[in-house]
């Protein structure tokens, strides 16, 4: 590597990681020492600490009382492929040191792989993507973009238009827990703007969207002046992993002008040869949200929200998009191990997560 200072990056990360491994041995082998004034917060010290002393203060942290069992403490082996996401965060910090004009022309060009690999991979052809920590956060952002959308003088007037034409938000009854509130403590909207959709009693799997009764609910709500926003559906339900008619799904947004955002571990099978018919329907949904860490086994990478909107003043306002380079470095963890892995290690993962 031409430039010293990436090298030294990567070695010192290897060696951190070695350290803290070392260390976790050595623990196991004298799992029947206290540690007594490690846990105990005391004051800076006068004089800097070398990163051996700091390295073996953050594994004792790490393994926290030593009553606990001794698995339950282990670290995980995150192997090759982990240490080069963990490297993404500190490749973050060297890059954001550069000059900006060379500092915007990189930034640009990760978030563009990383986005277009992303499409491709998971049959989202043309789309956008917005890199996030946490998992619900895209669809939030998603929710703001749909408001923008439909309420054109939201900007202006802000939640007055709002008043006059409640929206409505629809999730079903088998989303993730405390999806709901999540959204409307983001949004500022009262609960009254959800409605939760029960699942099907009678005909089909009763984790499945009743389709009939959400189409019932929409015009309930647009006969009482009610503005139907977006529709929440799973692939993959968070309990046990049933997916929603997503085709029929898109019937009916399209019919009422709704917001179809779709989510769930399912949508990882997009990237395999065969994929199943109602997973598939998900590729025509206006967003999805990813979560590539947890299907890859890969730590500290992004979630990915996928959308497709033609108006990027509109995504600027709503948040889905940023000026700012740091922003757009969200994304080198994963751009770094999407490379490391490439396509058929990509595919050969999600595989063997589907047998287990």
């Amino acid at each position: 590597i031409a430039d010293p200072t990436l090298a030294e990056m990567g070695k010192n990360l290897k060696e951190a990681m070695k350290m803290l491994e070392d260390s976790q041995r050595r623990t196991e082998e004298e799992n029947g020492k206290k540690l007594i004034s490690g846990d105990i917060p005391g004051p800076l010290q006068g004089s800097g600490q070398d990163m051996v002393s700091i390295l073996q203060l953050v594994q004792n942290l790490m393994h926290g009382d030593e009553d606990e069992e001794p698995q339950s403490a282990r670290i995980q082996n995150i192997g090759e492929q982990g240490h080069i996401a963990l490297l993404g965060h500190s490749l973050g910090a060297y890059i954001s040191t550069l000059d900006k004009e060379r500092l915007r022309k990189l930034t640009t060009r990760i978030l563009s792989d990383t986005t277009l690999w992303l499409c491709r991979i998971f049959r989202y052809e043309n789309g956008c993507a917005y890199f996030h920590e946490e998992e619900r956060e895209g669809l939030a952002k998603i929710c703001r973009l749909a408001i923008h959308s439909r309420y054109e003088d939201f900007v202006v007037d802000g939640f007055n238009v709002l008043y006059n034409k409640k929206p409505v938000i629809y999730l079903s009854a088998a989303a993730m827990p405390g999806l709901g509130q999540y959204l409307c403590n983001q949004l500022g909207l009262p609960f009254p703007c959800l409605c939760r959709v029960p699942c099907n009693t009678m005909f089909g799997s009763q984790h499945q969207m009743d389709v009939a009764f959400l189409e019932k609910l929409i015009k309930e709500d647009i006969e009482q002046g009610k503005l139907p926003l977006l529709l929440v559906a799973n692939a993959g339900t968070a309990a046990v992993g049933h997916t929603d008619k997503i085709g029929r799904l898109k019937e009916l947004c399209e019919q009422y002008e709704i917001w179809l955002h779709v989510e769930g571990v399912n949508l990882a099978t997009l990237a395999l040869g065969y994929v199943s018919s109602s997973v598939l329907a998900a590729t025509k949904c206006d967003s999805m949200t990813l979560t590539p860490g947890p299907w890859l086994g890969l730590p500290a990478v992004p979630a990915v929200t996928l959308y497709k909107h033609d108006d990027p003043a509109l995504t600027l306002v709503a948040g889905l998009t940023s000026n700012k380079p740091a922003d757009k470095l969200r994304a080198l963890p994963l751009w770094l191990s999407l490379q490391y892995l490439g396509l058929d290690g990509i595919v050969e993962r999600i595989k063997h997560a589907c047998q287990l």
